[in-house]
């Protein structure tokens, strides 16, 4: 439920001002790379923590554990950020050739074109001489009526996430949050500590990042923290429990 404090509603018709309405439509929409960095995060707790659990299940030694996580930690994120930086370009050069594309039936189909226009606002409910002036407006100009077919017809947004940052997002999300199972084994490792059960420390650490991850997700969309967070958590579990019973399994065949 939003705030009814009186700073809240100040703040509201402040925003709500038409120089600030103008300001923020000549912006154009933010550009949020958290679908990015919850998939890199949530990705990387996952596999760097399936690693440790399955080599831990099946008995080997701590340094194993070290090499595969940072190898896993390296290999695949880059492999992450690359996969998502391919996909996200893929979706702006779809983006420009259907523009592209509705430019062209525009110039050379403008009746047939003019006509998805005013059935597309017909089925919004618009009708008789407003009906008309609004396809009229809408079809005076080419590059605004390609955008409203993009929009209406394919379903598209008329900007795209930079594909660079997009896969910036997930590998430094995957890296941060894909070191936190390593880190008791890290610690006895260079020897600033001494950890005497890391798989078990390993374990509380990785569920408060996956705890942490779903509740900053939630509170962006506007989610409960909490029923996020544990839904991440026991996504992230569930992952966790298969690569350690893997491990087990493996350990039960070698011997």
């Amino acid at each position: 439920m939003a705030s009814t404090r009186p700073e809240s509603r100040e703040a509201y018709q402040h925003q709500h001002q038409p120089e600030k309405i103008a300001e923020r439509l000549d912006q154009g929409p933010d550009s949020l790379y958290l679908k990015d960095f919850v998939y890199g995060a949530v990705d990387g707790a996952v596999t760097t923590f399936a690693v440790v659990a399955g080599v831990a299940g099946a008995g080997l030694s701590p340094g194993v554990i070290i090499i595969l996580g940072f190898a896993n930690l390296l290999a695949d994120g880059f492999s992450m950020a690359i996969s998502n930086f391919l996909g996200t370009r893929a979706e702006n050069q779809y983006r420009d050739q259907a523009r592209r594309r509705e430019l062209d039936e525009i110039r050379k189909w403008p009746e047939g074109e003019r006509e998805e226009i005013r059935q597309i606002y017909a089925r919004k409910g618009f009708e008789g001489e407003l009906l008309d002036r609004v396809v009229e407006v809408l079809t005076s100009n080419d590059e605004r009526w390609a955008d409203v077919m993009l929009q209406e017809e394919h379903g598209m947004a008329l900007s795209g996430h930079d594909a660079s940052r997009a896969g910036l997002a997930t590998f430094v999300a995957f890296a941060l949050v894909g070191l936190i199972p390593l880190l008791p084994y890290l610690v006895n490792w260079v020897g600033i500590g001494a950890i005497a059960r890391p798989f078990l420390w390993s374990s509380i650490l990785t569920s408060i990042a996956f705890f942490w991850v779903g509740a900053l997700k939630g509170r962006f969309v506007n989610q409960s923290w909490l029923a996020s967070g544990v839904e991440t958590l026991g996504i992230g579990g569930v992952a966790a429990a298969m690569a350690y019973g893997v491990g087990v399994l493996l350990e039960g065949l070698v011997g």
